[in-house]
């Protein structure tokens, strides 16, 4: 079969188009014929080395596929040989055929996509950080920063599914903002320009967002505990700028309000059965037609390179996926 390599950390020059042995599951895994993969931004920080759960070179990127269980290791039960699935993978997605264990491993309602069951880790990860993590309430206001990305735009879309207002949502161009509204957002904000902090007090009379989804930290997160409201939650789930947030502690205990961290990757590693009852509700809403993941461009699998280089540019926007088999 043909698989993308890390051939070393560095930049997408590392990212070699290659033949490996078919992998065989063992037992409670799924072997997976992929359709399609997602690029994310996860992939680009495990190439250079600083992904958190990320192996040695030389290794096969991606998190997430979507495809047809081609076999199945001894004891899975839930998934048959021939059907369509979605799943997180323990061998690397940019591949043609992947393993992945049962317990993440999701059936496919005929009413979702190719492409939208693609972007599975978009899917969980704006789901549970604003259920799962940030414990949103209907009324409730919620600030989104990055909304015109992958998972930015996917949690609007969701925040007003769940009855959130206002959805206030950052981008960094008018492009951006553009595709932030048209997921749902009710205010919108150029964080190359505006004033984060007036905005939200001006959309929230003055209190401040109760729901904060930060994939960015650095100034953002300086900037937002500033229209931060009393008894929030305070979702952190990414360092997009390359630097950690920093708070002072009375920020959060003086008017109780929460910081919270979530991984997907820590719970699939160390309690995968936990996703699991939110991944199948947020592929429901997917398959009712309340969530359409963006997606905003799509490449061949030897393409990788060019689909990182993309992702890194801050031009893309929704989700990039590679397809094996183009």
């Amino acid at each position: 079969m043909h698989a993308i390599e890390v051939a070393g950390y560095g930049d997408a020059s590392q990212l070699r188009y290659v033949e490996r042995d078919e992998p065989v599951p063992g037992p409670g895994q799924v072997a997976i014929r992929v359709g399609l993969t997602g690029v994310n931004f996860a992939d680009i920080m495990a190439r250079k080395g600083n992904y958190h759960a990320g192996s040695p070179p030389p290794f096969v990127p991606g998190l997430d596929c979507m495809g047809t269980v081609s076999a199945i290791g001894e004891g899975v039960t839930s998934v048959r040989v021939g059907e369509r699935v979605a799943a997180f993978v323990d061998s690397g997605s940019y591949a043609q055929t992947v393993l992945a264990r049962e317990v993440l491993t999701y059936p496919l309602h005929d009413r979702i996509s190719d492409e939208s069951a693609a972007a599975l880790l978009l899917l969980v990860t704006a789901y549970h950080t604003l259920t799962f993590a940030g414990k949103i309430q209907r009324g409730e206001s919620v600030l989104i920063h990055a909304a015109a990305g992958g998972v930015g735009s996917t949690a609007v879309q969701i925040a007003k599914h769940l009855g959130a207002t206002p959805i206030i949502a950052t981008a960094g161009s008018p492009e951006k903002l553009a595709i932030a509204r048209d997921a749902g957002a009710d205010v919108t904000i150029d964080y190359t320009k505006d004033d984060i902090k007036a905005a939200v007090l001006g959309a929230t009379e003055n209190r401040g967002a109760d729901v904060i989804l930060d994939s960015v930290a650095g100034e953002v997160f300086a900037t937002s505990l500033e229209a931060f409201a009393p008894f929030g939650r305070y979702v952190i789930y990414g360092m997009a700028s390359g630097k950690p947030g920093e708070a002072k502690t009375p920020v959060f205990h003086t008017q109780n309000r929460s910081l919270v961290g979530f991984s997907a990757g820590h719970y699939r590693n160390l309690r995968p059965a936990v996703l699991r009852e939110g991944t199948l509700a947020v592929l429901e809403l997917v398959a009712s037609g309340a969530v359409t993941p963006i997606i905003g461009a799509r490449f061949a699998l030897r393409d990788a390179a060019q689909a990182h280089t993309l992702v890194e540019s801050r031009a893309s926007h929704g989700k990039v996926l590679l397809d094996p088999n183009g």
